[in-house]
C-alpha cells in the first residue's frame, strides 16, 4: 500500500466584490459593470512569486432573491478566469454562494464556512499557511473558522497595500 505525499496548497483566499472588482453599492452580475480594482494583478503576480495559488469565495445572494441568475454568475465567472488566465495567475477556482440570509440558512453563505471547507478538501489546502482577505467582518469569520488567518482590507483598495500582511499572516 502507498501514500502519496501531496503537497499541500497555499492559497490566497480572495472574497470578490470590494477585492477583486470594484464594490458598487449593488449586486454585480454583467461583464459590462464588472471592474477590476486598481492593482490587482500586479498584487497576485507578485504573490504568486512567492508561491501562492488563488480561490475566490464569494456571496451571491441575488441569485436567492431572483435578481439574477446562477448562469449569469456562470457567465462571469469564466470572464472572471479568462481575465486571471491573461496575467498569468492561477486561479484554482471561483466557490459561490447563491443563498441569502434572509430567504434561507445555509452552511456555504459567509460568515459560515461551508466553502472554505469545500475548498480545503477539494484543493489539499494548508490552512496554517493560508490567508483570505476579505472586506468585510464576515469574509474572515469564515476563515478563521476553518484555522485559515483573515485580513480584511478597505473596500476597492489597491491589493498591493496589504502584500506585506498577506505574506506576514501565513510565514
Amino acid at each position: 500500500m502507498s501514500f502519496s505525499n501531496k503537497i499541500k496548497k497555499r492559497i490566497v483566499f480572495l472574497d470578490r466584490d470590494g477585492v477583486v472588482n470594484i464594490e458598487k453599492g449593488r449586486y454585480v452580475f454583467e461583464i459590462t459593470d464588472f471592474e477590476f480594482v486598481s492593482g490587482l494583478f500586479e498584487a497576485l503576480s507578485h504573490l504568486k512569486k512567492n508561491g501562492f495559488e488563488f480561490i475566490i469565495i464569494t456571496n451571491q445572494g441575488g441569485i436567492s432573491k431572483g435578481l439574477y441568475s446562477k448562469k449569469q454568475v456562470d457567465i462571469l465567472n469564466v470572464y472572471i478566469q479568462k481575465e486571471f488566465e491573461k496575467h498569468n495567475i492561477p486561479l484554482l477556482d471561483i466557490l459561490y454562494c447563491p443563498h441569502h440570509n434572509e430567504i434561507e440558512n445555509c452552511i456555504c453563505r459567509k460568515p459560515n464556512s461551508g466553502l472554505f471547507e469545500k475548498a480545503i478538501a477539494i484543493y489539499n489546502v494548508d490552512t496554517k499557511h493560508s490567508v483570505m482577505v476579505g472586506d468585510n467582518d464576515r469574509d474572515t469569520e469564515a476563515s478563521e473558522k476553518v484555522g485559515i488567518s483573515g485580513i480584511k482590507m478597505n473596500k476597492n483598495s489597491n491589493l498591493n497595500v496589504y502584500i506585506q500582511q498577506i505574506i506576514q499572516a501565513i510565514d
